[in-house]
């Protein structure tokens, strides 16, 4: 039996993807091994997000060519995508294939073993006509399934090369969606987080059809017991969305809302389409309709320009919006985006400083959401025993434990928080 190996570099979609390629290999007769052993192929999903994504990808590839220099060497993805040359110069990489075209991998490599003469499967991301059907029925140990629903982007924001790598918006079919869904359902996962590059952006390139149409859809879905939201724009939060919420507790009350920043002249540095004024107005009209909703967001901290004053703005900000954590990243030159070229840029000394704050913020903002769930009953979907006790995550993407029997796991139990805390929250079954 022919042996392959994956390694993923980046974000939850590229690990989407290679979960969808291991399935095109599988039902090709292939066996998955370790990464660190020796396989007939390789093949490496890269990431091009930061500089380090680059080169990380790059360490990867020669690690994996040392390991078996006779294995097939297939690279993958983002910087793949952006800069198939400088991956072909690596010597023993044999295929290269950016972000569209994936579908075909297993036969690209059987076509290498028969002529033996490098391939490059390069399509231009902005030309690239429907959507690439990359599908996973199963996530193996997991009752949470991913699935993404779109690919690219259309906002262009001044840090990120991502839209060059991926392109602009496309849907895939609301039917083959449902479809998929269905199937993940039947093949066990409870919960669905919808995922893309851009998700909530879903629908943009459809005619008469939107994301929160697609959302009024899967509530429908019989056995579908929560549908979570990878990611979603303030201006991607309107009335269809909020209806569809408002229809179903399907929909689970947490949302991750990226702000990237809480001052607005670096939001308009970054090209950002909204003031801090009216994300807080929109956080203020979810909060009006929605009880206990957590808000999750993304802040990147030391961009171009960040000055003390700026900084503090932002601090400002996300202690009076009162996120239940914030994922802080420290802004990262990108060669090839406006940002890398603007002046001003933040020292790394002072950008790590800030960073360190914002974890303790993000850290007191958690415990501070945690503590308002003591007494609570939550819905969680058990997804592990641990030490004893069962483990899983509540709608609001708070993590339970408690004490119950194995047989409850996949299953949605009702659960009374007894003791509130930060990672965990400590309760027993309702």
């Amino acid at each position: 039996m022919p042996t392959v190996a994956f390694h993923t570099l980046g974000c939850k979609v590229n690990h989407y993807e290679t979960e969808a390629v291991w399935e095109l290999f599988k039902k090709e007769g292939y066996e998955k091994i370790d990464f660190k052993e020796a396989a007939d192929v390789y093949v490496i999903n890269t990431c091009t997000v930061t500089n380090t994504g680059d080169k990380k990808s790059r360490q990867t590839i020669r690690r994996a060519i040392r390991k078996n220099p006779e294995a097939v060497m297939c690279v993958m993805g983002c910087y793949a995508q952006t800069k198939p040359k400088e991956i072909m110069d690596i010597e023993g990489v044999d295929i290269v294939i950016g972000t569209h075209g994936r579908d075909t991998i297993p036969q690209l490599v059987q076509k290498y073993q028969e002529e033996r003469q490098p391939i490059s499967h390069i399509h231009n991301v902005f030309k690239v006509d429907g959507y690439e059907t990359l599908h996973v029925n199963q996530f193996e140990n997991r009752k949470r399934a991913t699935l993404k629903i779109q690919e690219g982007c259309n906002n262009f924001c001044t840090f990120c090369i991502i839209p060059w790598a991926r392109g602009t918006i496309r849907s895939e079919d609301p039917k083959i969606v449902l479809e998929q869904v269905k199937n993940l359902v039947a093949n066990g996962h409870h919960e669905v987080v919808l995922t893309g590059i851009h998700t909530a952006g879903y629908g943009a390139d459809l005619e008469d059809y939107s994301f929160g149409k697609l959302l009024k859809d899967l509530i429908k879905v019989e056995g579908l017991k929560r549908i979570r939201i990878s990611s979603i724009e303030i201006s991607q939060v309107d009335e269809d969305v909020i209806e569809a919420m408002k229809m179903s507790d399907k929909i689970v009350n947490h949302l991750h809302m990226p702000i990237q920043a809480g001052s607005d002249p670096i939001l308009k540095a970054m090209k950002r389409h909204y003031t801090i004024e009216q994300y807080e107005a929109k956080i203020k009209e979810l909060r009006e309709v929605f009880e206990d909703l957590a808000i999750t967001t993304d802040i990147i901290v030391g961009f171009p320009g960040e000055t003390e004053e700026m900084f503090a703005s932002t601090v400002d900000a996300l202690t009076r919006i009162g996120f239940s954590e914030l994922h802080v990243f420290p802004y990262s030159v990108r060669n090839g985006t406006p940002a890398a070229k603007m002046d001003n840029q933040v020292p790394e000394v002072v950008k790590s400083m800030r960073v360190n704050q914002l974890i303790a913020l993000s850290e007191q903002l958690a415990k501070g959401y945690a503590s308002t769930q003591e007494g609570k009953t939550l819905h969680v979907i058990v997804e592990e025993s641990k030490d004893g006790y069962l483990m899983g995550h509540a709608g609001n993407y708070v993590k339970v434990k408690f004490k119950g029997d194995d047989s409850l796991i996949g299953e949605m139990v009702a659960v009374k928080i007894e003791k509130a805390g930060y990672p965990v929250c400590e309760g027993e079954v309702a």
